[in-house]
C-alpha cells in the first residue's frame, strides 16, 4: 500500500473468479481491460452488491470537479454521460452527488490527464493543501 497525499495506491492478490471492473475482467487478456472496454461492460459504476469491500467510500465533488464539468463537459458529452449514469444508478439509489459523479466519470474517466485539467480550478492553497503542484 502507498499512500500519497490525494489518492492510495494498492495491490489486491486474489484467486481466479468472475469479476471485473476497474482492474480488469480477470481473462488474462490486457487488451480488453481498456477504460473504455471496462466502461462498455459494467459502465462508471459498480454495482453496490458487486462491490469487493463490505463499506464503499461516501460519493461527493469538489467545487472544482463541477467547474470542470460545467466547463468541459457540454452539450451531448454531458446529455450521453448523464444518461448513461441515469440507466447505471438505481432510482432508489440516485442521488445528486451520485449522479453528478457519474457524469463525471463518463465525461474524464477515460481521460488520463484528467488530474492536470481538474488542477487548473484548484486554488494555490487547495493544490498546497492536497500535496500537488
Amino acid at each position: 500500500v502507498f499512500r500519497w497525499a490525494n489518492y492510495l495506491d494498492l495491490k489486491i492478490t486474489m484467486p481466479p473468479m468472475e469479476t471485473d471492473g476497474s482492474c480488469g475482467n480477470f481473462n488474462g487478456d490486457a487488451s480488453d481491460d481498456t477504460v473504455e472496454a471496462i466502461f462498455d461492460r459494467v459502465g462508471a459504476r459498480v454495482d453496490k452488491e458487486d462491490l469487493l469491500f463490505s463499506r464503499g467510500a461516501s460519493i461527493s465533488m469538489s467545487s472544482q470537479a463541477e467547474d470542470m464539468l460545467r466547463k468541459y463537459c457540454v452539450g451531448d458529452k454531458l446529455q450521453n454521460a448523464t444518461n448513461e449514469c441515469l440507466k447505471e444508478i438505481p432510482a432508489t439509489a440516485r442521488t445528486t452527488e451520485e449522479v453528478s459523479a457519474c457524469t463525471f466519470d463518463h465525461c474524464f474517466g477515460m481521460n488520463a490527464h484528467a488530474l492536470q485539467i481538474a488542477k487548473q480550478f484548484a486554488t494555490e492553497k487547495e493544490r498546497e493543501n492536497l500535496g500537488i503542484e
